[in-house]
C-alpha cells in the first residue's frame, strides 16, 4: 500500500499548518527554532509562506511538534513532497510480526482482560477474557466495528454496570479530550462530544475511589461473578514508521484486588 494522507479536501499552505501545530504544542517560534536547530527568522517565513521549508527540515520540526504520522504526510503533501509514511492494513502480510506480537500480548495477559484499538478507539483484536466483560452490553453496540468508549459509556453498553461510573466517566473524558487536542483529530473531537452528552445511569452514585494512597484511577464492573475492580495499562509500539501500528494501542486490565483474580481465573475455567 501507498503512503496515506489524512485529507481529501485541499491542504492547507504547509507554514499554516506548521504554525497550528505550534500553536496546538504552546510552543513560540523561538522555542521550536531552538528545539529544531533552525533561525527564528527562516521558521517565521516559512509560517508565513514566504519560504519552503527543505523536506529534511520539515521532518525535524515536525520531529519537534510530535507530529502523528499520518499528519507528517499532510505536510510533506502540503511542501510539494511525497508522502513518507504507508498506511496498512493490521492482516497485512508485511506486519505478520507486529500482528503475532499484538496476539502475543492479548494471549499471554489471559485470564485477564486486554484488547487492542486503533486511534479512534475501535476494537482490532481481544482476548478471550474480554467476551465475557462486553457481553453485558446490549447487542447493538456490539454489531459491525466496536467503539470501546461508546461501549463503556453508552446507556446500553456496559454504563449502567460500572459502579463507580462517574469516576470512569471523568477519567475517560479527559483522557479523550487530551488525545483529540494533541491530535488534533476531528473525529476523536466528536467522539468526546457524543460521549460527553451521554446521561448517567439510573442509580448511578458519584463516589470517589481517590483515596491518599491510590494511584490509578479504578474501573469497577457489577457482572454476574460479582464486582470486579481493575487498574489498566497502555501499551504501543515504540519507534513505529507504519501508520498503523503508530496508532495501535493495547488496553490491558489487571485485578485490583484478590476477589477479583480469584473471579477472573473461575471464568477461564468455564
Amino acid at each position: 500500500m501507498s503512503p496515506t494522507l489524512s485529507h481529501a479536501a485541499p491542504l492547507a499552505p504547509v507554514g499554516a499548518l506548521l504554525r497550528e501545530w505550534r500553536q496546538r504544542r504552546r510552543m513560540s517560534q523561538l522555542d521550536l527554532a531552538g528545539e529544531a536547530d533552525v533561525s527564528t527568522r527562516h521558521l517565521s517565513f516559512v509560517e508565513s509562506g514566504r519560504s519552503v521549508p527543505s523536506r529534511e527540515m520539515l521532518m525535524r520540526l515536525a520531529e519537534q511538534l510530535d507530529v502523528p504520522l499520518r499528519e507528517r504526510n499532510t505536510l510533506l503533501v502540503a511542501a510539494g513532497y511525497a508522502p513518507l509514511y504507508r498506511e496498512r492494513r493490521l492482516a497485512d502480510p508485511q506486519l505478520s510480526a507486529a500482528r503475532r506480537a499484538v496476539e502475543l500480548v492479548l494471549k499471554g495477559h489471559e485470564p485477564y482482560p486486554a484488547l487492542a484499538v486503533d486511534r479512534h478507539w475501535t476494537m482490532v483484536a481481544a482476548n478471550a477474557a474480554i467476551a465475557p466483560l462486553v457481553a453485558l452490553a446490549d447487542p447493538s453496540l456490539l454489531a459491525g466495528p466496536v467503539n470501546v468508549l461508546r461501549l463503556s459509556l453508552h446507556p446500553k453498553g456496559l454504563a449502567p454496570a460500572i459502579v463507580n461510573w462517574h469516576e470512569w466517566r471523568a477519567h475517560l473524558l479527559a483522557r479523550v479530550k487530551r488525545q483529540a487536542e494533541v491530535s488534533g483529530d476531528a473525529t476523536l473531537a466528536a467522539l468526546f462530544t457524543e460521549l460527553e452528552a451521554y446521561p448517567a445511569p439510573d442509580g448511578a452514585v458519584s463516589v470517589s475511589h481517590g483515596e491518599a494512597d491510590a494511584v490509578v484511577v479504578p474501573f469497577q464492573l457489577r457482572t454476574p461473578a460479582g464486582v470486579l475492580s481493575f487498574f489498566s495499562t497502555t501499551t504501543v509500539f515504540g519507534t513505529p514508521v507504519d501508520i498503523t501500528l503508530s496508532e495501535l494501542a493495547i488496553e490491558a486490565f489487571f485485578p485490583a484486588d484478590a476477589a477479583t483474580a480469584d473471579a477472573l481465573r473461575a471464568l477461564a475455567k468455564t
